[in-house]
């Protein structure tokens, strides 16, 4: 076992042993375990949020789009400016109702605020569904980062098994408080890795990081423009569109605890305005898939760049330093996935009333998500590949609906909520797998016009037959039925009649 590998395992199982060391109790209920006791600081919920937006993808991918599609790869740091200034306005509001309403989950929510527990199940599992890809991303990114490290396969499977089990492990045992002690860690190497990577690039290429540009320029002019094959113009704008909206407006059910952990908006505010400041770091991947073209060897996989780089300019020591950072980049969103899944299955598809149950059921629903993600990345990489076209495209389409419950009176129906969010699902899949061909628009955006035409349309109707929007169901008359509920009674944020 080389160097390099000895000090990944190692980094691995410490990343792992300060998530446990996040337990302060033993969680009795899942609302202790999911969201602490609503009053995280500024600093917690900061890492708590960088921690789970900041993944593999900030090492392995951006890269990887550099150096296949040039300044394309920019998309990713303007979404993310987008996405900030929308969390400014819509994550106080999300806490202050989730504090209110005593919600653990997106589909919460959506039950409170539509009074429909048939649509929070129906959100509960489109949440797991396009989560299960993007966990298995994760986890399949942390093998090939230490496949690249090391040089060797056997290693980074079994490296995919040991960070799985232990990643389980200490999100069973220390909930959201272990996720955010490993946010710490995790945002400190991500930063060293980086700063090593493009020190590694710098004294590699004649002049240095400015020199990577002038070079590019000189060989590669194409990869300055948005006007290459399958990453023009209208691939970036839509990307951007549809990227913002959907991490911006809480269509991801794994960023929510964070937020309703939060102590204040005040802290949520204040993220929102200076969490951009991770987006000078990204720009360091972007900048080694630029240094990719000039120095990585012929046929190099796209994704595959910045380690070959870091193998290529750095000791083997740190190498082993920067596949720790990117583990860490790796581990915590896994955790903060395999948390989102499981408490919208236990919580809400369920819909256990007992708390301990519910915790007991989450915990099952924890070593079941990941498994399946590991065993699909282990066994069939590439099962799950073309689901992940559909994660943010198909959980943006739960944004109309949630953009109309944050309203302080709630005027759309839970019936035409469900039809527009069914319909976009459905086109997307359509779009996605059904070999049509829409150039290089977005089919997310596709999706969730379609989608917004729907819910118009549905909301029209009913409103023309006198059907009331779920807000006109007072409260106290929770013992008849709601007008616009699919026949269910009002019900309380937990899905227990009330």
């Amino acid at each position: 076992m080389n160097s390099t590998m000895v000090i990944t395992t190692v980094g691995i199982v410490a990343i792992a042993v300060v998530g446990i060391g996040g337990r302060r109790a033993p969680s009795k209920e899942l609302g202790e375990w999911t969201v602490g006791k609503r009053r995280f600081s500024t600093f917690t919920t900061w890492f708590l949020q960088a921690g789970e937006a900041f993944t593999t993808f900030s090492f392995l991918g951006l890269a990887g789009l550099a150096f296949g599609g040039g300044v394309a790869a920019s998309y990713a740091l303007c979404y993310l400016a987008i996405n900030f200034v929308l969390q400014y306005f819509t994550a106080p509001r999300i806490r202050q109702l989730g504090l209110r309403g005593g919600y653990l989950t997106q589909a919460d929510f959506f039950v409170d605020r539509y009074r429909s527990p048939l649509l929070g199940k129906v959100v509960a599992v489109v949440g797991a569904v396009f989560l299960l890809p993007y966990l298995q991303l994760q986890i399949t990114g942390l093998g090939m980062i230490v496949q690249l490290a090391t040089g060797s396969r056997t290693g980074g499977n079994w490296s995919m098994v040991l960070a799985t089990v232990l990643t389980v492990g200490f999100v069973l045992w220390s909930g959201i408080r272990g996720i955010a002690r490993v946010a710490y860690l995790k945002d400190a190497l991500m930063i060293i890795g980086l700063v090593v990577l493009i020190a590694g690039v710098a004294v590699s290429v004649e002049g240095g990081v400015s020199g990577v540009f002038e070079s590019v320029r000189e060989s590669h002019p194409q990869l300055l423009t948005l006007d290459q094959p399958g990453y023009d113009a209208t691939f970036f704008v839509t990307a951007v569109l549809i990227s913002a909206l959907g991490s911006g407006l809480g269509t991801m059910a794994h960023l929510w605890p964070p937020v309703l952990a939060a102590g204040s908006g005040r802290a949520l505010r204040s993220n929102a305005v200076w969490l951009p400041l991770y987006q000078i770091a990204l720009g360091i991947p972007v900048i080694v898939g630029f240094a990719g073209v000039l120095l990585a060897p012929e046929g190099a996989a796209p994704n595959s760049v910045a380690l070959t780089l870091a193998g290529q300019t750095l000791p083997g020591w740190l190498v082993g330093l920067v596949a720790v950072a990117a583990a860490s980049a790796a581990m915590v969103p896994s955790a903060a996935i395999v948390v989102g899944i499981s408490s919208l299955l236990s919580r809400n598809l369920f819909s256990l009333r007992d708390e301990r149950r519910q915790l007991r059921t989450n915990h099952l629903c924890v070593v079941a998500a990941a498994g399946m993600a590991l065993v699909f990345g282990l066994a069939r990489p590439g099962l799950l590949a073309d689901l992940l076209l559909l994660t943010y495209g198909g959980l943006t389409q739960l944004a109309p609906a949630i953009v109309m419950g944050l309203a302080k009176r709630v005027r759309l129906g839970a019936t035409p909520a469900l039809l527009g969010i069914v319909a976009g699902v459905a086109v997307l899949a359509w779009l996605t797998f059904g070999g049509v061909d829409v150039g290089t628009v977005d089919t997310g955006l596709i999706a969730l016009g379609v989608n917004l035409v729907v819910t118009a349309l549905a909301h029209l109707v009913l409103r023309g037959s006198g059907v009331a929007p779920a807000d006109e169901c007072r409260a106290e008359e929770a013992a008849q039925r709601c007008p616009d509920g699919p026949g269910v009674p009002v019900t309380s944020p937990a899905g227990s009649e009330t």
